[in-house]
C-alpha cells in the first residue's frame, strides 16, 4: 500500500510539475531557465508580465472571443448532438445504419485535411470571414458527442418512448420531456470534453480571423509571441502569464465539476 502511494505521489508531481512552472515562471521578473528557476526567491516574483500581455493583447477582450466561440461550439454540440443521437437510436428510417457508419467513419477523418475546402467554402462562398459564426460553424456538429449520445438514448427502456406515444405527444415532445431528463449526464460529459477543444484550438480561429479584436486568446497569444514579445521586458513570462490565463478557465472547470465528471462515468460503466 505504502509502494502504491509513493508511486501516486511521483505521479502527481511529474503531472503538475509543468503546471507549477507555468505559474511560477508567469510571475518571474527576471527569466531563469535553470533548475533553480523552479524555486525562485521572493524578490524575483512580480505580477508585471500579467499586466505587459494584458496591454499587449488585451486579455479580456481575448478571453471573451475564447468564451463566445467556445461557447457556440458546446451549444451546437449539445443540440445537434442530441437530435442526432436520438434519430440514430429511437426513430426507424431508410439508411438508419448507413448514416450511422458514415458518421464512425467521419470520426478517423483528421480536420487539416478539411481545412483547405472549409476555408474556400466558408470565407469565399459564405462570406463569414472575421466573424464568429464563420469560426464556429465547422465544429457545430460533433460525431463523438453524437455517437455517445446515441448510446446513452439506446440504454433507455423501450416503453418509455412507445407509452409517450401512445399518450400522443411528438417526437420531439418525447426527446425534451423523456429522453433528455434521462440522460442529463451525458449531457454534463458533453460539455466537459466538448470545452478543451475549441478552448484550445488555434488553427481554424487562426485561418478565419484577422481582425484582432475577434481573435481568441490562443491566437492572440501566437501573434503576440511571433510579432511583439521580443521588444518585451520578460518575453518567456509574459507568454507563460497568458498560458496561465488560457489554462485557468480549464482547469477550474475540472476542479468545480471533477466528483460530478467521475460519478458520471462510473455510472455509465455499469448501467445495464
Amino acid at each position: 500500500m505504502k509502494l502504491k502511494f509513493v508511486a501516486l505521489l511521483i505521479g502527481a508531481f511529474v503531472f503538475l510539475f509543468p503546471f507549477y512552472y507555468m505559474l511560477i515562471g508567469s510571475l518571474q521578473a527576471e527569466p531563469d531557465p535553470t533548475v533553480s528557476g523552479a524555486f525562485p526567491s521572493p524578490g524575483n516574483l512580480t505580477g508585471h508580465n500579467y499586466a505587459e500581455i494584458n496591454n499587449a493583447i488585451h486579455l479580456g477582450r481575448s478571453l471573451l472571443n475564447s468564451g463566445i466561440f467556445t461557447g457556440g461550439v458546446i451549444l451546437g454540440t449539445l443540440v445537434f448532438g442530441v437530435l442526432a443521437g436520438y434519430a440514430l437510436a429511437r426513430l426507424r428510417f431508410r439508411g438508419r445504419g448507413l448514416v450511422f457508419n458514415l458518421m464512425l467513419l467521419i470520426q478517423v477523418v483528421p480536420f487539416q485535411l478539411l481545412t483547405i475546402p472549409l476555408y474556400v467554402l466558408i470565407v469565399r462562398s459564405y462570406g463569414l470571414a472575421d466573424s464568429y459564426l464563420g469560426m464556429t460553424l465547422p465544429f457545430l456538429i460533433n460525431s463523438t458527442a453524437v455517437f455517445v449520445f446515441r448510446q446513452y438514448f439506446l440504454q433507455l427502456p423501450a416503453e418509455l418512448f412507445d407509452a409517450a406515444r401512445i399518450d400522443g405527444a411528438s417526437e420531439l415532445g418525447i426527446l425534451w420531456r423523456v429522453a433528455v431528463p434521462l440522460v442529463r449526464p451525458a449531457l454534463l460529459t458533453g460539455v466537459l470534453l466538448t470545452f478543451i477543444g475549441p478552448w484550445n484550438e488555434f488553427l481554424w480561429p487562426f485561418l478565419i480571423t484577422k481582425q484582432q479584436d475577434l481573435q481568441p486568446l490562443a491566437v492572440s497569444l501566437s501573434n503576440y509571441l511571433t510579432t511583439v514579445s521580443a521588444r518585451a521586458a520578460n518575453p518567456f513570462g509574459a507568454v507563460l502569464a497568458g498560458a496561465c490565463v488560457l489554462a485557468a478557465p480549464a482547469v477550474a472547470l475540472f476542479i468545480v465539476f471533477q466528483r460530478r465528471f467521475i460519478s458520471t462515468n462510473l455510472s455509465s460503466g455499469v448501467k445495464g
